[in-house]
């Protein structure tokens, strides 16, 4: 291998461009990584610490794929390309969470009727279900997506993938513009239903995580509990169900986090 470049398009790849920019530097391959301008300045310099060689773009005036075929014909023939999410052992890593999830639980006897991820790209959710579903059948998986940015909700709907424009969300990691091909057929087999939140929801859950869990939660992680929160207020998940949560990320910049969450939004 002559190099490697990774596609950076969501706040979900923040640890996947850190991790490769080290492993990268430890075995003397050189890593470009391709990263919208505004990403948070923690993983930024993370990543820029352990060598990799940064190339902005701007998500909300450029393509993804255009971006990546314009940097790809810059780098010299055999460099590696690891794509965000539709990627089969991206989705196999993803797929440890669910894994590692089931097996505790179920070393308990405690059997989920519920299982509630985030959805970005897909990657995550494509993972966790197939694990998930491998190991417990009975299981449903629910994708929870901000409601700017419900492409994933319109492609199962539909049967088919659809593009949208790059949502204006604070869950940065859902600002996908489209699911994979990969994760797209994954996900029509084994997500139960999708279903989309509010800005406001993603707050209020950092406030829930930051106050009850003493976590630092980032928005997109907040997904998940969004989402099961509207479904029990809702009706549509029963009293005394058994659920489950993704947590998916606590990278958040503190002084954006101390601004969300000091905001005029009431917690509950």
């Amino acid at each position: 291998t002559v190099g490697v470049a990774v596609w950076y398009f969501s706040k979900h790849c923040h640890n996947d461009t850190t991790a490769i920019a080290l492993a990268s530097k430890l075995h003397g391959i050189p890593a470009t990584i391709i990263m919208p301008k505004d990403a948070p300045p923690l993983k930024l310099k993370a990543t820029q610490s352990y060598g990799g060689n940064v190339i902005f773009y701007d998500r909300y005036t450029e393509k993804r794929d255009e971006v990546a075929t314009r940097v790809k014909e810059t780098l010299p023939k055999g460099t590696v390309f690891v794509p965000p999410y539709d990627h089969k052992y991206v989705i196999a890593g993803q797929g440890t969470v669910g894994k590692e999830m089931i097996d505790d639980l179920q070393s308990e006897s405690i059997t989920l009727d519920y299982l509630f991820v985030c959805v970005g790209g897909g990657g995550l959710i494509s993972g966790i279900s197939l694990a998930a579903k491998a190991l417990s059948p009975q299981t449903k998986i629910i994708g929870v997506e901000p409601e700017a940015g419900n492409d994933a909700q319109q492609s199962l709907e539909q049967g088919r993938i659809v593009h949208i424009e790059t949502p204006r969300t604070i869950a940065d990691g859902a600002q996908t513009q489209h699911l994979g091909n990969l994760t797209f057929a994954i996900m029509k087999e084994h997500v139960s239903q999708m279903i989309t939140v509010t800005d406001e929801e993603l707050v209020d859950g950092m406030k829930f995580f930051g106050e009850r869990m003493k976590m630092v939660v980032e928005p997109t992680g907040c997904l998940g509990l969004a989402g099961l929160r509207k479904m029990v207020k809702s009706g549509e998940v029963a009293k005394g169900s058994c659920c489950g949560v993704v947590i998916s990320g606590g990278n958040v910049d503190m002084k954006r986090y101390c601004e969300l969450i000091s905001s005029s939004l009431p917690s509950s």
